[in-house]
């Protein structure tokens, strides 16, 4: 297992628009991906849009994501690069 933090950056949070560009780049992987909100110490299946929405992770907040399989390390890796890059939003 391979795991990293980083805190959401986009001003309206992981709300659906980048929610859904966030579980589209999961499904590259095969690994199992969850991604947990350290503030709630909730957490979910990275790859489901409706578990990841009942997150609520506004801007701010810290996440874990965490990933178990062959491509582990590359999967946590690039999906931190994509959530700290704001998805494109300002």
């Amino acid at each position: 297992m391979y795991e990293k933090t980083t805190t959401i950056v986009n001003k309206t949070g992981l709300h659906a628009r980048p929610a859904s560009v966030f579980v589209a780049a999961t499904k590259g992987y095969s690994s199992k991906i969850t991604i947990k909100n350290l503030k709630t110490g909730k957490s979910a299946d990275a790859k489901s849009i409706l578990m990841l929405l009942t997150l609520a992770l506004s801007k701010g907040t810290e996440v874990s994501l965490s990933a178990e399989g062959e491509d582990e390390v590359k999967a946590v890796d690039e999906l931190i690069a994509l959530i700290d890059s704001g998805f494109g939003e300002e």
